[in-house]
């Protein structure tokens, strides 16, 4: 089985070779036949890695331990579910798994119908076998997952506990999708330049591609979060890990030139811009890999494969500088078709939202590198903290937040004072309003009621545009408001499935405000019927419960909880201790309301019976994963095809500012 894995993968580096090659010459040559032979060997690139990806699912579910990999990561006890989790639960099964969606995504990029860029087609499927070869040598070199042990053991080391949990299939697989998918809108890109065609085309090509790569992978780091809040057992969500980083960085570039798309086919404005921000987006892709696979920096989510961080690295510093002397040799072809005509416009806002994010990402990206800085320059490593990341990017954020309404209602070209009037009048006095109320009610710190104002103009901003759009449409149609509202949103999917993903990331950002400012912890030793209060809790310590059994010792501990002296129930948190591995597992008990959370993490017990918690209120955090849902939801709406429109020429592009949806002018 391993030598059929083996071969499978070389040949499928063969296979991509070839093509690469023979789909320039085809395209150069205008050869048909050569164009079809290419797109033959990228289809059978995939098969032959779906070929080794099937053939490492079956030795993963046949327990064959002659394979390292499947030692390493699996047992005998491990259900069948987390067996097939380990598929990337390590290194070397991951970039496996790479490798297998990458030639999927370019097999459905070649084999698509498309008027528009089809002439860029051959360049962009060569260069997206670039990154597809590296990863294919990687496989065949030192990461070969079907490398076999000299002698095969009885049993293998097990999946990690932590790793045995849900998010463990929606996690991994969506960050690494949302990665790989970067690659597709940066070949349409590198094609462009390549050829000299350096109109829209490339846009148009890769729209969806983008749109669909920057929402999984803001699936993929909501996932991430909600696995560290419930499963890791520390009582957060985001820790400004290097990894976690990691994640966020292309997103946040990616969203960047969602947004500099818009104005490029609106206005003719940010060609060498957009080319910028799309070779970034693809180079911290990769780097978010270098991170993982690296262990140049520490982290829970690192791989530490010294090896393969140093191929990685020169992949990232090859690749920057190729792109860059491509788009260096086109600088004079590249130039805007118009100005910006006026600060007051659509325009400068989503150049200024634009400019945030950059910043924003150059902030946590020097965060994240600094300890790797400061060792290269003193000789000591010193790691940036939780923060300095708060501290420079919750600024950012508020300012990116605001300028979401404001380009929601703001004209193109030239606002006039009558225009502004007009569209900010009601939300700024909604705003005022809502922010007497929170003072006069909850909210006292000013910096906590600047924030959810902030967050509330903006919805009440998308409420005002979605009224009013459903009036105009119900009056021209003689529709009753909700079918006018419902018509409204299939009309223009993009433009109203962006509105819809601005509302969550507002539902988001007012969970994130409201744990982070209003959060409160205690850690107590407690004996068997002591109590302690928090926030409008009272925990009563009632019992511990010991529990052994062949693969692990259970510790449960038992709390009475009163709200507001109403007795609600009991929560359990746990610790456990696998047998066969030297490490305690947390297992938070979480009690949640719309309001807030009841976190309660087991520190310790003593033989007396007395245990340490930390008990902690976690106010709105479900607000944090509502908002997720519904920027998914939205995300949908906005991707998904109008086929009524298909034959129709493609409209102009337009992105609402904060997270870079496709509206369409």
């Amino acid at each position: 089985m391993s030598e059929i894995g083996s071969i499978a993968i070389f040949l499928a580096l063969i296979a991509a070779l070839y093509s690469a090659i023979v789909s320039v010459l085809g395209a150069k040559w205008k050869r048909p036949e050569l164009a079809q032979s290419a797109r033959n060997g990228i289809i059978a690139c995939f098969g032959l890695m779906t070929i080794a990806m099937g053939l490492l699912i079956k030795a993963l579910v046949s327990h064959d331990f002659s394979l390292e990999y499947v030692a390493s990561y699996t047992d005998r006890s491990l259900s069948l579910v987390y067996t097939l989790s380990a598929v990337w639960a390590g290194s070397r099964g991951s970039m496996l798994f790479w490798g297998w969606v990458l030639s999927l995504f370019i097999t459905i990029m070649v084999l698509q119908r498309r008027d528009m860029g089809k002439d860029l087609l051959p360049y962009a499927a060569s260069v997206a076998l670039i990154p597809q070869i590296f990863f294919l040598v990687l496989l065949l070199s030192i990461s070969n997952p079907f490398a076999k042990l000299i002698i095969a053991p009885p049993d293998g080391n097990g999946l990690n506990p932590l790793l045995q949990n849900p998010g463990m299939f929606l996690h991994p697989p969506t960050l690494l999708m949302g990665y790989i998918g970067f690659t597709i809108p940066f070949s349409f890109a590198m094609a462009a330049l390549i050829t000299g065609n350096l109109g829209d085309d490339w846009l148009v090509a890769s729209r969806r591609w983008t749109l669909i790569a920057w929402l999984v992978l803001g699936i993929g780091n909501l996932a991430g979060s909600w696995w560290a809040y419930y499963v890791l057992g520390w009582g957060g969500y985001w820790a400004w890990d290097p990894v976690e980083n990691a994640g966020l960085l292309p997103w946040l570039v990616g969203t960047a030139f969602l947004h500099s798309a818009m104005m490029q086919r609106r206005r003719g404005i940010l060609k060498r811009w957009n080319m910028v921000l799309v070779i970034l987006t693809f180079i911290l892709s990769i780097f978010g890999t270098f991170l993982t696979r690296s262990g140049v920096l520490a982290s829970v989510h690192s791989f530490s494969d010294s090896s393969l961080g140093m191929f990685f690295l020169i992949f990232i510093v090859i690749s920057l500088a190729g792109s860059l002397i491509l788009l260096y040799s086109r600088n004079t072809e590249l130039k805007s078709e118009t100005q910006i005509e006026s600060m007051l416009s659509r325009e400068s806002t989503f150049l200024i939202n634009n400019l945030l994010l950059i910043c924003g990402t150059f902030a946590v990206l020097l965060g994240t590198v600094f300890p790797i800085i400061s060792e290269a320059v003193r000789g000591v490593k010193i790691t940036v903290g939780p923060p300095f990341f708060n501290q420079v990017m919750a600024p950012i954020f508020l300012a990116t937040i605001f300028l979401t309404g404001i380009c929601t209602m703001i004209g193109w070209r030239r606002a006039s004072g009558r225009n502004l009037l007009r569209n900010f009048l009601i939300p700024s006095i909604a705003t005022v309003v809502l922010g007497i109320v929170l003072y006069a009610t909850v909210i006292k710190e000013w910096y906590a009621l600047i924030a959810l104002s902030v967050c509330g103009f903006v919805i009440f901003t998308i409420v005002y545009e979605w009224l009013r759009g459903t009036r105009a449409r119900s009056h021209m149609r003689t529709e009753n408001y909700p079918k006018a509202f419902l018509g409204l949103i299939m009309a223009n999917r993009p433009r109203y499935g962006g509105y819809i993903v601005h509302m969550g990331i507002m539902v988001l950002a007012i969970g994130i405000i409201g744990s982070s400012v209003y959060g409160i912890s205690k850690e107590v030793t407690l004996k068997q019927g002591e109590s302690v209060s928090v926030n409008n809790y009272t925990l009563t310590y009632q019992a511990v419960d010991r529990i052994e059994t062949e693969s692990k010792i259970v510790l449960t501990t038992t709390l009475a909880v009163r709200n507001r002296g109403k007795q609600i129930g009991t929560v359990t948190p746990e610790k456990y201790y696998p047998q066969n591995r030297d490490q305690a597992i947390t297992v938070a008990a979480v009690r949640s309301t719309p309001l807030d959370d009841l976190y309660v993490i087991l520190i310790g017990s003593e033989s007396d019976g007395s245990a340490s918690f930390k008990v902690m209120s976690n106010p709105l955090v479900g607000w944090i994963w509502a908002g997720g849902g519904i920027i998914i939801f939205g995300g949908f709406i906005a991707f998904w095809p109008d086929r009524r429109k298909q034959e129709l020429p493609v409209p102009a592009i337009e992105v609402p500012a904060m997270v870079g949806v496709v509206e369409k002018a």
